[in-house]
């Protein structure tokens, strides 16, 4: 293999180095996922090894999920600008730095900072691996490559509680792929098998920085007013919402005026990708309240062991990873948006089975209407990365792919807190915590009630698309 093959997008390179190249970025997708879900089973241990609250130890998950949150739309942006092959390697780096100083940490302000290096690495992963599958692949296989990166996503997710710890499994495991990465295909060096960018230019356009710091400040006072002081939201989180409304705002009017803006407001004109994102943060939030509600209605209702509830908790998330290759598929064959609406029918389904779900019909009820949920979102994470990244011009996939990983974290902390507190004041205050399992399964009702709603609001949205865009487009 010659040294000018790096440059060669992998579309027309040999099958072995696109090969290598969507393994390379599923394995990007698996490590950021697992980083968001690995510490919190390890948050208990924590509390005892730093001497400290449990509330100080959230700090954990949340210093990760906060520097993914407020930088994975300006990292899309700089890859756009200067190279996403660049870029992502840098992201990798990072990453695998991070994950050996989380794991030499021996205090927990070590630790929190530790996390949120490491969460800026994979805001560089989440952001540039969409992208790069865009370069790297034809759009008529696009389907499958973003099938095989939400496989990966999925697993991530479903591995994290079952591998331990940011100090063990996660460095092992970026460093292990730090090393694969550097002997790849004809040892070419690191970052040898992803494409070349095709948008970076000798001379970019300066960087909106202060676009970028608006943006990050919105963010990052939206994610804290969603978790901090979860058993009510008070005076503080109700001027961090405040605050972050102002900094959209003032965001969006700033971006208007300037030559070179991190988001270009005519993005958000096509009703198709803005309502791709709207889709996404809607159903990623009742995503996230399978995880949030779960756990409670398991053990308060069904009565089952901590140890049983995981083992049942798990259905859902592999339920997404062996969804994710059969739905790129369909998306290749039958087209993104049919099978758009048809993931987010299929968690409306779930979603509406849950809310009137008996009791009396007990574990199996429960896994079987999760699966339709959980199932129906990975088909529509498929289809909707699929229309929402091949339906830009390549100078912009690694803002929209960053903008989609934003859409996503905005639903996770808002199922967990909003949907949170719905289900909190639907059981009772006393409810959950006194296990009483009549208060809980009607929480559990009224909280998927709500998610079904939610649901079909996105199936509403996915189906003006369809009927928008259908008639004009020929299936695959």
């Amino acid at each position: 293999m010659s040294r000018s093959l790096p440059t060669i997008p992998v579309a027309s390179a040999t099958p072995s180095a696109g090969f290598w190249t969507l393994a390379c970025l599923a394995t990007t997708m698996l490590l950021s996922s697992l980083g968001i879900s690995i510490a919190n089973v390890a948050l208990p241990t924590f509390v005892v090894a730093f001497d400290t609250s449990f509330h100080a130890v959230q700090w954990v998950v949340l210093a990760y999920l906060l520097a993914v949150t407020t930088l994975v739309v300006s990292v899309g942006r700089l890859g756009d600008m200067f190279g996403r092959r660049r870029l992502m390697m840098a992201g990798i780096a990072l990453f695998t730095a991070a994950s050996v100083a989380s794991g030499a940490s021996t205090e927990l302000w070590m630790l929190v900072a530790a996390r949120a290096v490491q969460g800026s690495g994979a805001a560089i992963m989440m952001a540039l691996a969409m992208a790069l599958v865009g370069d790297s692949v034809p759009k008529e296989r696009a389907g499958r490559a973003m099938g095989f990166l939400g496989t990966m996503s999925a697993a991530g997710t479903a591995l994290g509680p079952s591998l331990g710890g940011p100090a063990d499994s996660s460095t092992r495991v970026a460093i292990d792929f730090s090393r694969e990465r550097s002997a790849g295909p004809g040892r070419a060096g690191p970052g040898a098998s992803f494409p070349a960018s095709r948008s970076a230019t000798r001379q970019p356009p300066p960087f909106d920085v202060l676009g970028s710091a608006l943006l990050a400040i919105a963010l990052a006072t939206y994610a804290l007013s969603m978790t901090l002081g979860r058993d009510s939201f008070g005076a503080i989180n109700m001027m961090l919402l405040c605050a972050a409304f102002g900094g959209a705002v003032l965001f969006v009017v700033i971006e208007a005026r300037l030559p070179s803006p991190l988001v270009r407001p005519a993005l958000f004109r096509d009703r198709n990708i803005s309502t791709g994102f709207a889709m996404s943060a809607l159903v990623t939030t009742v995503a996230m309240t399978t995880l949030v509600v779960g756990p409670f209605y398991l053990t308060g209702a069904l009565g089952l062991s901590p140890a049983v509830m995981g083992l049942v908790m798990t259905a859902g998330p592999l339920a997404a990873a062996l969804a994710g290759v059969p739905a790129g598929r369909g998306v290749d064959r039958y087209g993104a948006l049919r099978m758009t609406v048809l993931g987010v029918a299929m968690m409306t389904a779930g979603c509406s089975a849950l809310a009137v779900l008996p009791v009396a019909w007990g574990v199996i009820g429960y896994v079987l209407a999760l699966v339709t949920t959980t199932a129906g979102f990975a088909i529509f994470q498929v289809a909707n990365n699929t229309a929402v990244v091949t339906g830009v011009d390549a100078g912009s996939r690694g803002v929209v792919s960053g903008l989609l990983g934003l859409s996503r974290n905005l639903g996770l902390i808002t199922g967990a807190s909003a949907m949170g507190a719905i289900f909190s004041a639907a059981t009772g205050k006393t409810g959950a915590a006194a296990g009483d399992g009549a208060a809980i399964a009607t929480g559990m009702h009224v909280t998927f009630a709500v998610a079904a709603v939610l649901t079909g609001i996105a199936l509403a949205l996915a189906i003006a698309v369809a009927k928008r865009t259908l008639p004009v487009q020929s299936p695959a």
